[in-house]
């Protein structure tokens, strides 16, 4: 399972991570973002001990939503050394996230 992501950890798990760390923005009411959900946890499982796979809540969590510019969800931020390397707005294939990941180990 993906990690859960706040606006109180995430420096810490995000900013200050010595691995590639992918974050999916999404919300509860998000119909795509379920879609996505599922991928994300996969993804964090394949890559357990690689790289932290994590999800930000929009909704309870809006200060490093809008410090990204995240305005359409779901979106997946991949950062690398605290700073974004890549990103993804709305439902994309599995492999397009395991890609993002593996560009960086």
């Amino acid at each position: 399972m993906a990690i859960e992501i706040t606006d109180a950890n995430f420096e810490e798990q995000v900013l200050k991570s010595d691995k590639p760390v992918m974050v999916d923005f999404w919300a509860a009411w998000c119909g795509p973002c379920r879609m996505v959900g599922p991928i994300i946890d996969e993804i964090s499982s394949e890559y357990d001990g690689k790289a932290v796979v994590g999800k930000l809540d929009v909704d309870a969590n809006q200060e490093f939503a809008a410090k990204y510019g995240v305005r359409n969800i779901p979106t997946v931020l991949v950062f690398q050394n605290g700073e974004v390397v890549g990103r993804q707005v709305g439902v994309a294939p599995k492999q397009t996230y395991a890609d993002a990941i593996d560009q960086l180990l």
